[in-house]
């Protein structure tokens, strides 16, 4: 058996943590479901054998899914940024998430149906609002600033003036 990675996100879900990995596996490279665990006895939101922990990675990134029960939800404090290659990439995962009945937000970010928040980030957008010229950087982020999902031709048309 491999040793466990040192440091793993763990994410809380009510239920669903097996579903929201298989999803996550499915979506985005470099990502799949290890071991699935089940409660070796009831819990305050299950019972035994119910699935508790589900590890999974996530674009490399090592995770366990915890399925905690009701008492705490996703928030926007915590979130995955995926840099994106273009604006193929930028759609393909946004219309993944927000169309596997999650919600759409501001500035490159949605909500997949669990609450869990991604930020959805074209390498493009990043380079834009960090250019050493700060008049192109503010336009470029002012045009984020008005998007939902990220539209790499805009944000590059606003860049350069």
């Amino acid at each position: 058996m491999a040793n466990p990675a040192k440091n793993t996100i763990c994410l809380w879900y009510d239920r669903d943590a097996e579903e929201a990995a298989r999803f996550y596996a499915s979506t985005f490279p470099d990502s799949s479901v290890g071991a699935v665990h089940r409660a070796p006895g009831d819990f305050p939101s299950g019972k035994e054998g119910d699935v508790l922990t589900v590890e999974f990675t996530v674009l490399g990134i090592p995770c366990l899914g915890l399925n905690g029960g009701p008492a705490f939800r996703h928030t926007e404090a915590f979130s995955f940024q995926v840099a994106t290659a273009d604006q193929a990439e930028t759609d393909r995962y946004w219309n993944a998430i927000v169309g596997n009945g999650g919600q759409e937000s501001a500035c490159g970010w949605c909500r997949d149906k669990w609450g869990l928040s991604w930020q959805i980030t074209p390498i493009a957008l990043t380079t834009a609002i960090t250019d050493p010229d700060r008049a192109a950087a503010r336009r470029a982020f002012d045009a984020m600033m008005e998007m939902t999902k990220i539209d790499v031709a805009a944000i590059e048309a606003a860049r350069r003036g």
